[in-house]
């Protein structure tokens, strides 16, 4: 077992019940590399989980005090958490595209505009694969999928001049930054940045899912060709005419002052009116 799972994972939950070459947990080895760089503990962290494959695959594994919620909530949840934690306590999530992009979009912008202190990462597959693969929010243009046999037409939240992290910025997000499941140490050290941030902080990863979106987008449910397509369109070269989605990946933003932290306000807040009762 690797050692990572060993020092924070639940034995029971290991191996994982994702499909034969999923790209999750890439995603999820990133995550738990991160925590261990930074020196941080089972006690340091309480994991939090949303829907989907990405929630499923993730939920209950940390050894540490987790939780899962309803799909889109759990960020309504991880902002009661932090009223009712200890400031030096980190909130980590891990949701869907779904999660944060979909159902929970809501949820999730009121907590930026509240710069409630947690780290989301985003784990996106491309849609709703865990239902059999229907487009979703970030399926790429034109892509055959469960619910778009003639190509997927819908506009998405990261093609065509839109960026959902633009939409983030403009809310208040403090730290913000995509990579896909492929790269290495870059993304490892992305998440660590976002867990040390004092604020809300959010890393978008994509990753392939072998099951469904290769099998009808990319037309093979082999591994290989959906790394290979997935590492074309990481950084792509601008020499190189390559269809479709591209990811430009690295640190989107990051404040140079951050906004003042949500709980800490409240703290403050209510010791003030505690004094004048």
């Amino acid at each position: 077992m690797d050692y990572l799972a060993t020092k924070y994972l639940k034995s029971k939950k290991i191996p994982s019940t994702a499909c034969s070459g999923c790209g999750l947990g890439q995603v999820h080895k990133k995550v738990l590399l991160a925590i261990d760089e930074l020196a941080l503990t089972t006690s340091d962290i309480v994991w939090g989980t949303g829907i989907g494959c990405a929630g499923r695959q993730t939920f209950n594994t940390w050894k540490g005090d987790n939780f899962a919620g309803t799909h889109g909530r759990v960020y309504a949840i991880a902002t009661g958490l932090r009223l009712a934690l200890p400031p030096e306590q980190k909130i980590v999530l891990t949701v869907g595209d779904g999660d944060a992009f979909g159902i929970g979009l809501l949820h999730l912008l009121h907590c930026v505009r509240r710069n409630v202190d947690m780290t989301v990462i985003v784990a996106d597959n491309f849609g709703y694969q865990s239902t059999g693969g229907q487009y979703g929010y970030t399926t790429p243009n034109g892509s055959v999928t469960d619910s778009s046999p003639y190509g997927m037409q819908d506009p998405n939240w990261v093609q065509d001049g839109r960026d959902i992290l633009d939409i983030l910025r403009a809310a208040g997000a403090g730290f913000l930054a995509r990579h896909t499941s492929i790269e290495g140490q870059n993304a490892v050290e992305s998440i660590k940045k976002a867990i040390q941030f004092k604020g809300f902080s959010l890393v978008h990863i994509a990753y392939p899912c072998i099951t469904n979106f290769a099998g009808k987008a990319l037309g093979s449910r082999k591994p290989v060709v959906a790394y290979r397509w997935l590492t074309e369109r990481t950084n792509p070269d601008p020499a190189k005419n390559i269809e479709g989605i591209t990811f430009k990946t690295g640190i989107y933003h990051q404040a140079s002052e951050p906004r003042p932290e949500f709980s800490e306000q409240m703290r403050k807040f209510t010791e003030a009116v505690r004094g004048e009762v």
